[in-house]
């Protein structure tokens, strides 16, 4: 859940107002200083200097009044000076204090530790603002961070197993254990294109991330696509025992794309959709149109769902989220990054959500119609 910034006002405001607190309580404090021992001085001084010659009147007057001023704000001062210095160490220390605690987060960090987190502070909106970017920040590097730790696992694990069986057949070459034949062959033919799949995921993915696919755009109707796409699909369905639902495949309407990276971006979603649904369980694709100029393609299943906190991470390249070992964990995580770069490149939206675990998950994509 998102912390909500305290409704306060400005640091500027905040500090303007300080500041102006300490001089009022800096002049409130002379003046009862002031008040209190000025008149109780010039009483004093009048008193001492005894019976006054009417013609010295005015001097003596004068004289007293100087002589309680000076010793008035002789007192007033320091009064004033000690209560300021209070209020601006209080007002420091609680400006202070949230800022502090902002730079030990972050060295914190920058040491490796990506759990630090710090509170909002209710001191003002802008600290609370950079309390709360802060941590932001944090969840991000903390969240990119485990994606490099499984990006590095899953490309290990999927390089591996080819490479390792590459390695049995060629010692096997080697020792004569094993004939170069038709088998052989196929075997390694399935290895290596493996690895060469493997490489063309990690090349499509990084042009993905830099918007620089080439398309081939070309008018067609969004049935056709849709209907080839779910033929393509048919036999892994039907394989899993999951049923696969199609409505709106007849649909006549026209949308201006890449035909092949659009069967692309529907074949990932459909294996998407195969492998987080158990067999037995159902997957429903359905076209819709969306007021004049939008069309509408929903990628519904009822399979494992997604976790809240794990929604809008789906789209980020190796993010897998975390299965039963007995969850298929082929693919390289990869496949929904490119799709959604690749809706993008053509002017429409994919998104992604879900009820929670267990709950099935919703991919839907938002294209351009093109007027008839």
């Amino acid at each position: 859940m998102t912390a909500l910034i305290p409704a306060r006002h400005s640091l500027t405001f905040r500090l303007l107002t300080a500041q102006l607190a300490v001089v009022l309580i800096s002049l409130l404090a002379a003046l009862i200083v002031a008040a209190l021992v000025g008149p109780a001085i010039f009483n004093s001084h009048l008193d001492l200097s005894g019976p006054i010659d009417p013609r010295q009147t005015d001097f003596h007057i004068q004289e007293a009044y100087r002589d309680a001023n000076y010793i008035a704000l002789a007192a007033a001062l320091p009064t004033a000076v000690l209560s300021s210095i209070g209020v601006s160490f209080w007002l420091s220390h609680r400006l202070g204090q949230p800022l502090w605690r902002l730079s030990r987060a972050a060295t914190a960090m920058s040491s490796g530790d990506y759990q630090v987190r710090v509170p909002i502070s209710d001191v003002d909106k802008e600290v609370a603002a950079l309390s709360l970017a802060f941590n932001s920040m944090a969840d991000q590097l903390e969240h990119t961070e485990e994606l490099r730790r499984n990006m590095l696992s899953d490309l290990s694990h999927e390089m591996n197993t080819p490479l390792s069986v590459l390695l049995v057949y060629v010692d096997g070459l080697q020792d004569g254990m094993v004939e170069w034949d038709a088998d052989t062959h196929a075997v390694f033919a399935e290895q290596l294109g493996r690895l060469s799949r493997l490489t063309s995921d990690l090349d499509d993915v990084s042009r993905a991330q830099e918007h620089r696919f080439d398309l081939v755009y070309s008018t067609v109707a969004i049935g056709g696509l849709i209907h080839n796409a779910a033929g393509a699909a048919a036999g892994s369905y039907q394989e899993k025992g999951v049923a696969l639902e199609v409505t709106g495949s007849d649909s006549t309407e026209l949308i201006r794309v890449d035909s092949q990276r659009f069967a692309q971006v529907m074949a990932n979603l459909f294996s998407n959709a195969l492998r987080h649904t158990p067999a037995g369980g159902k997957v429903h694709v359905r076209v819709l149109r969306q007021g004049v100029g939008t069309i509408v393609i929903e990628v519904i299943d009822n399979g494992e769902g997604i976790a809240p906190e794990h929604v809008k991470y789906v789209f980020e390249r190796y993010f897998r989220a975390k299965r039963s070992d007995s969850d298929d964990q082929s693919g390289s995580g990869i496949g929904l990054t490119i799709s959604r770069a690749l809706i993008e490149a053509q002017g429409g939206t994919l998104t992604a959500e879900s009820a929670g675990l267990g709950k099935g998950a919703k991919f839907t994509i938002r294209l351009p119609l093109l007027s008839k």
